[in-house]
């Protein structure tokens, strides 16, 4: 399969879908939620990690993301967000992961419409986690979820201005949240267009069904991907096992060589 392609695989069920990746040389994207972080797992995140390093298989982190906010304005969530993330990188350290995917989650409704106070506080909180990253060459990536058009991701993304920061673009996510074309949304973000997340949706809810199965254009969207400067990583989040089978095989023409 192409070096960039990437599945999602819960990092609770690594050992359940291991054996898939081997039969079919997949690629993972390892997610982690809040338990999965406990310090005493760590000798399993060490096993999984030898284990995909003797498969030859590469490796993309997903974030815990459910409550936490790196432009939160209440400084302890923020504070929970950072400890999270960090302990997040410490376990993409050891799998040497080459991407850890974080979700920002501006959402103009909890802020009154007002990006202002978000982007600065986002400003302040990601530089030390940036330093992190650099040393242990795992590029972050800042996902689109509720932002309905790009540019407060741009402007966190300029501003901050590190090669060790970029952007996932989530297409299920922009088909459910964003007032803006797909042309319009890679024109603003091409420049840090790092990671993608495929999953398809008709736009009622987050399905992450498998590429084809709802109303996303994938063509259009592998058309703006060749157009990049870089070709980026990508990860299918497909959450069932025979549907994301069907996917790889649906998305490996389209991926530009």
């Amino acid at each position: 399969m192409p070096d960039m392609l990437h599945v999602h695989i819960p990092f609770s069920q690594f050992d359940q879908h291991f054996p898939l990746l081997q039969k079919h040389r997949l690629q993972p994207e390892i997610a982690f939620k809040w338990p999965d972080l406990d310090p005493t797992l760590l000798p399993r995140v060490k096993q999984a990690g030898l284990c995909l390093a003797a498969e030859g298989l590469k490796v993309t982190v997903h974030a815990p993301f459910m409550d936490l906010n790196p432009g939160a304005l209440e400084p302890l969530v923020r504070e929970a967000t950072r400890k999270r993330w960090m302990q997040t990188l410490e376990f993409a350290e050891i799998l040497h992961a080459r991407v850890v995917v974080l979700h920002p989650g501006f959402d103009r409704w909890r802020y009154g419409g007002q990006s202002r106070p978000w982007i600065e506080a986002c400003l302040d909180f990601f530089p030390p986690l940036l330093e992190q990253a650099e040393r242990q060459q795992s590029l972050l990536v800042l996902e689109n979820i509720f932002e309905e058009t790009p540019e407060t991701l741009a402007e966190v993304l300029r501003r901050l201005d590190s090669p060790w920061l970029g952007h996932c673009f989530d297409a299920g996510h922009w088909r459910l949240f964003a007032k803006c074309s797909m042309e319009k949304w890679f024109e603003a973000l091409a420049p840090w267009m790092r990671h993608l997340h495929i999953h398809d949706n008709c736009g009622d809810r987050d399905a992450h069904l498998a590429v084809g199965e709802g109303d996303i254009d994938f063509s259009r969207l592998f058309q703006l991907v060749g157009g990049l400067r870089n070709s980026p990583t990508m990860a299918l989040e497909i959450h069932d096992c025979e549907a994301l089978l069907r996917c790889v095989d649906t998305v490996k023409p389209l991926i530009p060589r």
